[in-house]
């Protein structure tokens, strides 16, 4: 009895993308930050607010930049299905013989190009998709994807951002709560690049350490620049 094949693929790559620039940058800023700030004042009540401050810049700086590049991507979509449209009226023999180009490129015997490219080019709307696909490699772009970005990416900062706050809030202590911020904030870099790893097939533990080295080496570079101006 033969087995169903099943194939199973990441299809949330954009959403996921989206969380990943969100949740990084909002991990390490603030993070960076609130360790700067740790160098140079004597209250956790300053790296709050500051720290508040810049999650709320952050994560509408972050939000419209995702926001305009899925704009960007979808305009720059639409301008290219308009031309080719165009093209398909003004020049339909240069692009029949694309269409037929493209399957040449897979190794399709000449004497079967001919039946097939009729089919593809006697719908336009079938020929332009055809094009856009697999001549210039698009696909289209959700018409909510600028929108979606944008508030992945913003959510992400503010719960990332919120993390290596948290222990300063908590806790009065400046130098208690940035002990705690770097203890917590280390581990969910790692366990945010771990899950990342997981999700995007890369080795798991090497994305647990390489988000946790860069989160490091940037708090620590903060803190160390903030205790030399300070002197």
């Amino acid at each position: 009895m033969s087995r169903a094949h099943v194939e199973k693929h990441f299809e949330a790559s954009d959403t996921v993308r989206d969380v990943v620039i969100g949740m990084a940058d909002g991990l390490t800023v603030p993070f960076a930050l609130a360790a700067g700030l740790s160098g140079t004042v004597h209250s956790t009540q300053i790296v709050v607010i500051a720290g508040l401050a810049e999650i709320a810049a952050g994560s509408i700086a972050m939000g419209l930049g995702g926001y305009l590049a899925a704009r960007t991507d979808r305009d720059h979509y639409i301008s290219e299905r308009e031309r080719e449209m165009r093209e398909t009226l003004e020049l339909p023999e240069k692009e029949t013989e694309e269409v037929a180009d493209v399957f040449r490129g897979y190794g399709m015997p000449e004497e079967d190009l001919a039946p097939v490219v009729k089919a593809i080019c006697s719908d336009r709307k079938r020929w332009v998709d055809f094009m856009m696909r697999f001549e210039l490699g698009f696909e289209e772009p959700d018409p909510k994807r600028a929108r979606n970005s944008a508030a992945t990416i913003a959510v992400s900062y503010v719960l990332g951002g919120l993390v290596p706050l948290a222990p300063y809030v908590l806790v009065g202590e400046l130098y208690r709560a940035l002990s705690l911020s770097v203890g917590v904030t280390l581990v969910a870099l790692f366990i945010f690049g771990y899950v990342k790893g997981k999700m995007t097939g890369i080795s798991p533990l090497r994305g647990g350490l390489q988000t946790v080295i860069i989160g490091g080496l940037a708090s620590a570079a903060a803190f160390g620049l903030a205790k030399a101006i300070s002197g």
